[in-house]
């Protein structure tokens, strides 16, 4: 098939192309003339056509810039289905979208085959009798990649950026052919300064912490905050007050102001009224006696009023991080805190006897980001198996950002998983957001992400809560997924994954092969319903033999065998006991042909030992060592695959489900929720041992 007429290095169409976008920005044109247009698509090698052929498949290509993610490659829906509203389909059917910088034709290709656009080019190709054309596809792909190389808002030395090149496709079962083109460009935006963010470390691990604002009589925010860190096991001789008049509070003494302070400090938590930040922030740079700044007032950008004076109090610090060590960083407004496990702090204004904290595991490797911090409350109440190593909520990004912080914890080995919660990006700075996942996915890490104002309501809702500007979510969850992250829509998944990410991080994901059992039917039913996904779907796996006489040994010593078929999934009937469960579960792990099992563990049944304790079979309950509780974490642990555990029961079985997942068993409530997110996260975990064989592990 011939596709394009010439194939000159990447570099000399990136160079050809700015070359013409310069000319046509110093000529005042936004929107390139038919010539240049003409010129630039000369550079694709990609052929023109006078109109669309009967019959052939219409698609749309663009490189576009984006506020948060600079240019953008995007590929979809062409002719009159592109009018239509891409909310009305599933993801990544309408269209699916990259970076320019973290993509190339062969990766886009393997997200562009999940479009509607491409399953439809690929019935024609068949009807056709042609091969599909996805050597021709990848090579359009890298072509327009090619022209944006030296043209994206933060290229070195940008001159022009290039606004938006389109181009309206067909495939007519010969080639890929370009009926309409049009292109626009923009002068290159003014950067902010690099925030300092090995600052980031001070900020998390202080050794000297001050505090302003904590209030002698009463019980401020301040004053929860001293409290919350002495609480947390924060000596006193590492805190010190900003108070005038000296003294000491609650053990902890008082220095005078800013300028007083000997030495440094690595962090000063501001916890004062919003119009005493301005100048506090102004003494704060001109003392230059603090490493790292927590603002926790809000009224800081989040109305209207407070937008100008917001705005150039970020300038300010911004422009302070040009000077020689790069000034303090500042992490909020609006800002909950941070908890700091190795930094042995607790600066949370929410009381201790409100949210305790207890260690669900040995090891803490999690990290949660958030830009509000009633978000991740919530979270960790309502799930401490989470149990983050750190816990950082961001408020409105007046310094830092999440691009900054996602991009320290990249690279930290003690950090494996990484939730985020994200309601908008700074300018450019979803771009830096997408770099850090994709180094953290390289690095061996999951990073899953959960974006709000998705509805015009809510994004009126976010600007009113952090000042932040929600961009479009489709493009948004497409150019991170591409990146590498694990992004969900809704808060119940976030959970989900984010705690599956903890629990299932060091097993192997083999394939999409599932085992399902269960001594409750239609828990074995539901689970098989449950395997399809958007875009990825697992299918249940065939027990070998070997497998199939081995959990037929298994019911005729629980005297099941004339009751049960074995099959997958496997209905092992409600009188099958705690070893039936385990030991089934354990024959369908080691099968070759499984990657995963979801065993229902019938909490219910009177065979198995649910109950925290048993009136009337006294010790037959979770404390019996034969029960379910002490015998399966061991076959969790020494197991590679992943194993999901299922007690659907009410209240009774809390106990049950708590002390497991104690143990570090991935523990749900409900069969078709815990495998919904188990094929999500398998889907997650094979892309990214997908792009880490494309791009090279670090």
């Amino acid at each position: 098939m011939t596709q394009t007429t010439g194939n000159p290095a990447p570099e000399t169409v990136a160079a050809e192309a700015a070359g013409i976008l310069q000319s046509a920005l110093r000529d005042g044109c936004e929107t390139l003339d038919d010539s240049r247009t003409a010129a630039l698509l000369a550079l694709t090698g990609l052929e023109r056509a006078p109109a669309v052929a009967a019959g052939a498949i219409e698609f749309a290509l663009r490189a576009h810039t984006t506020r948060e993610f600079g240019l953008v490659l995007s590929a979809g829906l062409g002719g009159l289905d592109a009018e239509l509203d891409p909310a009305d389909f599933a993801r990544d059917r309408a269209a699916v979208h990259a970076a320019v910088e973290l993509t190339d034709g062969s990766d886009f290709l393997e997200r562009f085959r999940h479009t509607l656009v491409y399953r439809r080019i690929a019935l024609f190709a068949a009807r056709k009798g042609r091969p599909l054309p996805d050597a021709a596809l990848a090579a359009c792909f890298d072509a327009v990649l090619a022209i944006t190389r030296d043209a994206h808002p933060d290229a070195p030395q940008a001159g022009a950026v290039l606004q938006e090149l389109r181009l309206d496709c067909t495939y007519d079962g010969e080639a890929i052919r370009v009926v309409g083109a049009r292109a626009s460009v923009g002068a290159a935006p003014v950067q902010r300064v690099a925030r300092p963010i090995h600052k980031i470390d001070r900020l998390l691990h202080p050794q000297r912490i001050g505090i302003i604002g904590v209030s002698a009589n009463g019980m401020n925010f301040g004053r929860i905050i001293l409290r919350n860190l002495l609480g947390s096991g924060c000596p006193p001789e590492r805190l010190c007050i900003i108070r005038a008049g000296g003294g000491e509070i609650d053990g902890v003494g008082c220095i005078e102001n800013v300028g007083a302070i000997e030495g440094k400090l690595d962090l000063l938590i501001v916890a004062v009224a919003a119009d005493a930040v301005y100048p506090l922030v102004d003494e704060i740079l001109e003392s230059n006696t603090v490493e790292a700044v927590m603002l926790i007032p809000g009224g800081l950008g989040e109305t209207a009023k407070s937008r100008e004076p917001a705005a150039a109090l970020a300038a300010k610090i911004n422009a302070a991080h040009a000077r020689g060590d790069g000034g303090p960083v500042f992490l909020g407004a609006n800002c909950l805190g941070v908890v700091s496990h190795p930094g042995a702090y607790d600066s949370w204004f929410i009381p201790l006897e409100r949210l305790p904290k207890p260690e669900k595991r040995a090891q803490r490797d999690a990290v949660m980001l958030s830009q509000s911090g009633a978000f991740m409350i919530t979270r960790l109440s309502q799930n401490p198996w989470l149990d983050p190593r750190y816990m950082i909520a961001m408020g409105n990004q007046t310094d830092l950002t999440h691009g900054d912080l996602l991009s320290w914890f990249a690279e930290r080995d003690d950090v494996h998983s990484i939730g985020i919660y994200v309601e908008g990006f700074k300018d450019l700075d979803g771009l830096a957001f997408a770099r850090a996942v994709r180094r953290a996915v390289l690095g061996g890490k999951q990073v899953v992400v959960y974006k709000s104002g998705r509805s015009e309501a809510g994004q009126g809702g976010v600007m009113g809560h952090t000042a932040s500007i929600a961009g479009d979510p489709v493009l948004f969850a497409s150019v991170l997924q591409q990146a590498g992250a694990i992004v969900t829509d809704n808060v119940e998944t976030f959970d989900d994954l984010f705690y599956m990410a903890g629990t299932l991080h060091a097993k192997k994901i083999g394939g999409n092969r599932l085992g399902a059992a269960s001594g409750a039917g239609f828990e074995a039913v539901s689970a098989a319903d449950s395997i399809n996904g958007e875009t990825f779907s697992m299918r249940m796996g065939t027990l070998g033999a070997a497998t199939v006489a081995r959990i037929e040994e298994i019911l005729v010593e629980k005297k099941l065998a004339a009751l049960v078929e074995v099959r997958n999934p496997l209905d092992m009937n409600p009188g099958a006991d705690d070893d039936a469960h385990v030991r089934i579960t354990e024959a369908m792990i080691a099968d070759d042909d499984i990657d995963a099992v979801v065993v229902g563990l019938d909490p219910t049944a009177p065979m198995v030992r649910g109950l925290e304790q048993s009136k009337l079979r006294p010790g037959y309950d979770i404390s019996d060592p034969a029960g379910t509780v002490h015998i399966l974490p061991p076959l969790v642990e020494r197991c590679a695959k992943p194993i999901v555990a299922v007690v659907d029961g009410g209240r009774l079985y809390d106990a049950m489900a708590a002390a497991m997942m104690d143990r570090g068993v991935c523990v749900f409530r409900n069969v078709a929720r815990g495998t919904r997110a188990l094929v999500r996260y398998v889907e997650a975990r094979l892309d990214a041992e997908r792009i880490r064989k494309h791009f090279g592990e670090r």
